[in-house]
């Protein structure tokens, strides 16, 4: 769970840094406040989706019953 998190920080960085930059281009003045904030929304589902796809390793616990 603990490199899901940092995972997860990581991409938020890269995502404030892409937003940034866009906002200095001044991309972001074109597009509107209401399709950044549905990017935004996305690009944070990804990495979620992304977190939790990668992190930790699935097991198959046998159980012997008696």
């Amino acid at each position: 769970m603990k490199w899901t998190i940092i995972y997860f920080v990581g991409y938020a960085i890269v995502i404030g840094g892409i937003i940034a930059g866009l906002q200095q281009t001044g991309v972001l003045e074109q597009i509107g406040t209401k399709w950044t904030a549905i990017g935004v929304v996305i690009a944070f589902g990804l990495g979620i989706m992304l977190a939790v796809a990668r992190g930790g390793t699935k097991q198959t616990i046998d159980v012997e019953r008696d």
